[in-house]
């Protein structure tokens, strides 16, 4: 596996602030769309209020990562797209080919989906060599992996064990949720995925964050990163409680 650089590890491991800054909050959020109707002056709109707001990545479709990676040149804002999504039913050699691809394009985080059927069938080999192929090939563009587990497809014993493939695998992150199954992230779900991983991977809560309220849950169960197409809801509602006026983000490039 290729060395993953020292600022990446830290972003992955870094401890929570007791209370959140507007800045701090947005660098810990995925803003996202996902929607597979979602137009070229969507993903525009996206990239835009990314870079105003600071935002840690926008997460889109692969079709999108070029248009993202021009729109958001000279920001900080990271791209990251979907690997076997939504289901996970692909062959590995498609998601190491999306994870090529998506990489190749500026992709720098990997969002994606294991091998439920695998996992669920006690065929944990196959879950965690996959894993570990698309985190390599992720890492070999200096970028991060984050491990979707589905969590409302799964009994807690299944998702102690995918977050501990996760971690064997060399994965920098565990994420609750597609937002596109019967269910999304629940305290309980970050909570259990946190004393399964410690401090060792970052923990994203994805599906069914829409409020300030919403985010404040999650952090305090443990999450590190959230997914969101709600984000700028979410941050006009934290400058509100603020008091303050949202002022662009400053940009120095990747």
């Amino acid at each position: 596996m290729a060395a993953k650089d020292s600022e990446e590890v830290t972003e992955t491991t870094a401890p929570v602030p007791a209370a959140l800054e507007p800045a701090q909050l947005a660098a810990m959020i995925d803003h996202t769309q996902l929607s597979p109707a979602a137009t070229e002056a969507m993903i525009v709109q996206l990239c835009e209020e990314a870079r105003f707001y600071g935002f840690a990545s926008v997460c889109v479709n692969p079709v999108h990562v070029k248009l993202c990676v021009r729109e958001l040149a000279g920001s900080n804002v990271r791209v990251c797209t979907v690997v076997g999504f939504p289901l996970g039913a692909n062959m590995t050699s498609i998601k190491v080919s999306e994870t090529q691809t998506a990489v190749n394009h500026g992709a720098k985080e990997i969002d994606m989906v294991i091998n439920i059927g695998a996992l669920k069938a006690g065929q944990d080999f196959i879950v965690k060599r996959e894993i570990a192929e698309v985190s390599n090939h992720a890492h070999t563009g200096r970028g991060i992996c984050k491990v979707i587990i589905e969590c409302c497809l799964l009994n807690d014993a299944e998702k102690v064990r995918a977050c501990e493939l996760a971690k064997d695998a060399g994965a920098d992150f565990v994420k609750t949720s597609t937002g596109f199954s019967i269910g999304g992230a629940t305290e309980e779900d970050v909570r259990l995925m946190r004393r399964v991983v410690g401090s060792k991977l970052g923990v994203k809560a994805a599906g069914g964050i829409r409020t300030l309220a919403d985010t404040q849950r999650m952090i305090a169960a443990g999450a590190t990163r959230l997914g969101s197409s709600s984000s700028v809801k979410i941050m006009q509602e934290i400058f509100k409680t603020a008091g303050s006026t949202p002022e662009p983000a400053s940009s120095s490039g990747y």
